[in-house]
């Protein structure tokens, strides 16, 4: 490759080709060949070969900038005006950090008498050029995905101009690509402290800090972001979005349906305004929104998905002949792809179609697992260090500690195992407040946790055992502050976070009166209707793509609920989602017992309870209670063989089905399953 581009950068044009087109055949994809194929293409005036290499590069890389760019040349030399306009164009959309397209529109624009235009290209190149080149370069990188060369690059210029806001922001920026948002918030406010009135800085630091569940404090910079410049769609869309995540999902809707008067082009507006219609149960009107997405190009695949999570919603055969069509084109993106096999999972499966909807299901799996990043050894050595840092005598040594407020009840456990039940029912109590999926105890955790040096071990759970009493006091009082925002008024309120199962012994800790709820599940139904959803960016379970995961990650969660229990005997109540279906009344009144509560006629009527609900359950859980959940895997499982090896092969052990007691027609269960622990 690199002989290559030497000869090339010589101009010896044909040698170049012909290096680039040996490379092609043994990397077909590959973004680098393609590229220098369609350059060397241009330079020998083989414009229409050129344009032929550009429209692969496209197809395997649609985001890069630089192929826009090199289309928009092919254009110019042809004397196309107004494709080159169209090529530029898009090239500074997806990469603003080009000021040769800046150049060429500023020339193409005046050339068509567009003023105005022109001199917006004119000031965009000025800006750039008043950058340090190294800023520049490591910009353009940055947008084009090298996110290692523009890493090392503006390393090295900060070295020598370590006060440079833009590569801080830059840095910050990389930071985020990497996962690393605490790093990201700590640059961008180094950037701010010197240049308040950054306005492009503050926004990302604003996304940084919804990124970091810091909803609050986003809401207010978008606040002074807005008071700056109130018609800023990007401002208004974000503001809404940390409406949503704070709970007030009336304000964040009416910023959605603004923001969609003025912009009816933006599927990601419509989606958003269905994702609130949807929690505020009003699923028809949400189908309205999710079917204006459709209708756009840019959200058709993701509209489909959320369409078929509507329970009540039935795609025409005319529509299903679509998205069967554009899945198995092999021009649709793998994000596109997945989005369609989920939508078709769920649309065959409501038509009974059983088996077909079992294969899109595991395509669509198989699909979004290419993505993810999950790491099954990590999280079970974290669980490994929390039973050996999280013992009896541990809780022993610092009984009474933390902050003794008893307001907060946690429901934990996986996903998909009820949770969204349990807390509907108690939010129908009058002394209860109904929150969100709160951020704030994994973000307690991460502050522990800190961010330890390549090949150290990790500081959390360990550091718990150098926390003093005053420590866990501050600390828990820091929760129960943080959490005001997303209450009510009343004495108690749901902290229902099904992952916060992993932190258990800090809850303990910091909240030693806090009650606490597991919401468990029989294995392969938890299991397989975690395998039928597709969850939303950032907010769902990675290791729910694959059935090997799935039963890993269920046999850690048995195993540290476990030691949970030994390690802090009565105070975790577990809630059987089988046993609440067939038993209900009676685990309701467990349910309240344990929280020390007496249970209100509404808490046994939860379905009419109108509050808004985030999760996937938001329509189940606005239906009287029956039975149709409890077998729904049945119906496939004639493919769940693997599913059922893997939960065997982990030693996660099946659920027995209930056996009704004929004379009191309450569950008969073994007692580790019906009363909470202790």
């Amino acid at each position: 490759m690199d002989d290559a581009w030497s000869r090339l950068q010589r101009r010896e044009f044909a040698a170049a080709y012909e290096a680039a087109r040996a490379l092609r055949a043994s990397h077909p994809g590959n973004r680098q060949v393609l590229f220098l194929l369609a350059v060397s293409l241009r330079h020998l005036e083989r414009f229409a070969d050129a344009l032929e290499a550009l429209e692969a590069l496209e197809h395997h890389h649609p985001a890069y900038g630089r192929l826009f760019e090199e289309r928009g040349l092919c254009h110019l030399a042809q004397q196309a005006t107004q494709p080159a306009i169209a090529a530029f164009s898009t090239a500074v959309r997806l990469n603003p950090w080009l000021p040769a397209s800046w150049a060429a529109l500023e020339r193409l624009y005046r050339r068509c008498g567009r003023a105005r235009e022109a001199e917006s290209a004119a000031q965009s190149c000025a800006a750039l050029e008043q950058l340090p080149s190294e800023i520049r370069t490591a910009h353009g990188l940055f947008a084009d995905g090298d996110i290692g060369a523009a890493e090392q690059l503006v390393r090295r210029h900060l070295l020598t101009r370590g006060d440079d806001i833009e590569g801080m922001r830059l840095l910050a920026r990389i930071a985020m690509a990497h996962d690393v948002p605490r790093d990201a918030e700590i640059l961008l406010e180094k950037v701010l402290e010197r240049a308040p009135e950054y306005h492009a800085a503050r926004y990302e630091y604003a996304r940084v800090l919804l990124r970091r569940l810091k909803h609050l404090r986003a809401r207010e910079e978008l606040e002074t972001l807005l008071a700056a410049d109130p018609d800023n769609p990007a401002y208004r869309l974000t503001h809404a979005t940390a409406c949503a995540r704070l709970g007030d999902i009336e304000q964040a809707l009416s910023g959605y349906q603004r923001l969609a008067s003025r912009t009816p082009d933006s599927a990601e507006v419509h989606l958003a305004i269905g994702h609130a219609l949807k929690s505020l149960g009003r699923a028809g009107e949400a189908a309205q929104a999710y079917r204006a997405a459709a209708a756009l190009r840019s959200g058709y695949a993701t509209a489909c998905w959320h369409l078929a999570t509507l329970s009540a919603f039935r795609f025409e055969a005319a529509e299903l002949d679509r998205m069967i069509r554009d899945e198995a084109d092999t021009r649709t993106s793998p994000v596109e792809r997945y989005h369609l096999c989920f939508a078709l999972g769920k649309a065959l499966e409501d038509r009974g179609e059983y088996a077909t909807s079992f294969q899109y299901y595991a395509r669509g799996n198989e699909l979004k697992r290419r993505e993810c990043r999950f790491r099954p050894e990590i999280v079970e050595n974290i669980a490994r260090l929390q039973i050996a840092t999280c013992t009896a005598d541990f809780f022993a040594a610092r009984r009474d500690w933390g902050y003794a407020d008893a307001a907060p009840i946690f429901i934990v456990g996986l996903p998909r195992a009820g949770s969204t039940l349990i807390e509907q029912i108690l939010a129908s109590h009058s002394a209860v407040d109904a929150t969100l999926e709160l951020p704030n105890i994994a973000q307690l955790a991460a502050d522990l946790h800190g961010r330890p040096r390549p090949g150290e071990p990790p500081r959390y759970p360990g550091v718990l055992a150098t926390l003093g009493r005053e420590d866990c006091r501050r600390l828990g009082e820091r929760y129960v502050r943080d959490t005001l925002v997303y209450r009510h008024g009343k004495p108690f309120f749901i902290d229902k976070c099904p992952s916060n199962f992993q932190d258990l012994g800090f809850i303990h800790l910091i909240l030693p009166n806090a009650r606490i709820i597991d919401a468990r599940r029989e294995p392969i139904a938890c299991c397989f209707s975690n395998f039928k959803q597709l969850f939303l960016p950032g907010a769902g379970p990675e290791f729910a793509y694959g059935f090997d995961d799935l039963a890993r990650y269920y046999r850690m969660y048995l195993e540290l609920m476990r030691h949970w229990e030994a390690v802090l005997p009565g105070k975790i109540l577990r809630i059987q989602y089988e046993d609440l279906i067939t038993d209900f009344a009676a685990n309701v009144r467990r349910l309240f017992e344990f929280c020390a509560l007496q249970p209100e006629p509404a808490c046994f009527r939860f379905h009419e309870t109108e509050r808004a609900v985030h999760t996937l359950s938001a329509e189940q859980v606005r239906q009287p209670l029956n039975r149709a959940g409890l077998d729904q895997w049945r119906r496939f499982e004639p493919w769940l063989g693997p599913l059922q090896d893997a939960l065997a092969r982990f030693q996660v052990a099946s659920f027995d089905p209930p056996t009704p007691n004929m004379e009191t027609g309450s569950v008969a269960r073994e007692q580790s399953r019906t009363e909470h622990t202790g």
